[in-house]
Parts: structure tokens; sequence; C-alpha cells
């Protein structure tokens, strides 16, 4: 971007409802400036820097800067999407404020949003990467792919997650060499692939998580992110996920040691109908705060 006189899109939010602008991620993609938030993505091949800042409780500065006009456009739409800012969730919370699990989390911070990608490939990526691992451990792979592979713009030192179309082209053993299980690096080979061919449209998504299920090594699970962190399906809960087996148990049981299985992982997360994705992360920090 260096040298290139550089186009510049601003635009005002005025959050329909409650928000907060978080601060960076564990993998280094979303990172805090100050006030700001910014990450570096790409529109097709173009590089675009966007951000924003909240100088006001009602008020959000979302900004992008391309080569050109439409890159700059089309990151702000992006990344508004990532950050929810124009999400508006009152009846969510009219609804489930006085749920005997979340209610409290729904009170104190129903400025919660799910953390969400700007490329649904990456969320797809990352999935495969956080399969059966301890979360420390993925990060550390994912930071690790980024290094190598991810495109970088020297100016600002950020770097952007790598494409469908980089990964496709390595070979299995490289992936595994950034800590991978030798059977995940074939997987995130073979999505890859299936994304780079056109094989999957991520705007479709019933055709898109049939299309998925059928690669070897990509189960509900991982689907379920792709469509809660990509796609924005609030809508899909990843039941399988451990801490929601053992949030779950322990709340239907009572023992502090029980682990529900997946098939009641969904039929607790029923009662939130089209919100249990949401309803999810305030399940997390109910327990994480022992409001649960």
């Amino acid at each position: 971007m260096a040298g290139q006189d550089l186009i510049e899109v601003r635009v005002d939010v005025r959050p329909p409802f409650a928000f907060r602008l978080r601060g960076g991620s564990r993998d280094g993609l979303f990172r805090r400036r100050g006030h700001a938030v910014q990450r570096l993505l790409h529109v097709g091949e173009e590089p675009v820097l966007v951000g924003a800042v909240q100088p006001r409780a009602d008020l959000v500065v979302v900004g992008a800067r391309a080569r050109t006009s439409a890159a700059a456009v089309e990151g702000v739409r992006r990344w508004r999407f990532a950050l929810g800012v124009d999400e508006d969730h009152r009846e969510y919370v009219e609804r489930f404020k006085g749920d005997r699990c979340i209610g409290r989390a729904v009170r104190e911070l129903p400025h919660l949003r799910v953390l969400r990608r700007p490329d649904p490939f990456e969320a797809l990526a990352w999935a495969i990467c956080e399969q059966l691992i301890e979360f420390d451990r993925a990060v550390a792979i994912e930071r690790r792919l980024i290094a190598a592979l991810g495109r970088r713009c020297p100016e600002t030192g950020l770097r952007d997650a790598p494409t469908a179309e980089r990964l496709a082209a390595e070979a299995p053993a490289r992936l595994a060499s950034f800590d991978l299980a030798g059977h995940r690096a074939l997987t995130l080979r073979r999505a890859a692939q299936a994304v780079a061919s056109g094989r999957v449209d991520f705007d479709d998504h019933e055709a898109c998580w049939r299309r998925l299920r059928a690669i070897p090594g990509i189960g509900a699970w991982t689907v379920e992110m792709l469509a809660l962190q990509g796609q924005g399906r609030y809508d899909h809960i990843p039941a399988a996920d451990v801490g929601y087996l053992k949030l779950v148990g322990r709340l239907v049981t009572g023992n502090p040691r029980a682990r529900a299985d997946e098939a009641e992982v969904r039929g607790f997360f029923e009662r939130y109908g089209e919100y249990r994705g949401l309803a999810g992360e305030h399940l997390r920090v109910a327990a994480a705060h022992g409001w649960v």
C-alpha cells in the first residue's frame, strides 16, 4: 500500500442497541490501538485496512483505506459484520433477561456479541485448527499459519489470515509442521481446495454445509462454528464444544463433574430458538462470573 494514493471511506454508525467496541483477538488479527480496533483484510487481492473507534456510547466510526473505493466500501461492510455494530438485540434481551441460566449475563452485558470473522473461510479454517485441542494450542497454530502464510502490510505491521488458495497449494506435511495433527492438516487442505475451486459457496448456507460435511474430518461442530462466526447464524450452536458439554452437564444434573452429550446440549439450547448461538456466549460469561 506504500506510495499509492489511498481512498478512505468513513461511516458514522449509530448502533440500534447497546454496543461496546471490544479489544483484540488472540490470533493477533484484530488489534487494539489506543481507543481503536483495526485489522488488515483483503477484497480479492486488494489489501484493505479497516478500523473502528467509539467516541460515545451511541456512535461508532467505522472506516477503511484501500486503493479503490469499491474495496474500501466492501471492507467497511465486512468490518461492520465482524463487529456486530448494526445488530439490534432488544427482542433477545426482553425474552431472556429473566432466564434462570443466562438472565443475569443478559442484563449485565446486553452489548455482548459473538466474535465473528470478516471472511467465512477464515472462520472455517480456524474451526478446523481448533478441533479437539486446547484453545491456547490452537491459537498458537493459527498465529504460526498467519506468520508463515498470511499476507502482510509492511506499513502497518498487520497481517491477514492465509487465503484458501494459499492453503490449498501447501502440502499436508507443511501444514502439519505448524503443529496441526496430520489428519487435521489434510482436512484443512481439502477444505481450502473445495473453497478455492468454487465448489463451496459460502453465500448458499445449506449447500455450503452439505459440501463441507462431505469432507472427511469436518463434522457438525466445525460447520456450526462456521455458521456462527463466519455467516452470522445465531440459530446455530456448536453443541459438541467441550465447554458446553461440561456446562450443560453441570446445570442439568447439579454435579460439577457431569458431562452432557451433544444431543443434550442441543436440547438445552432449544429454548433460545433463533438466538442459540448468542445465548451460548452469555452462558459462557455467566459461568465465568459464577452467576450460574
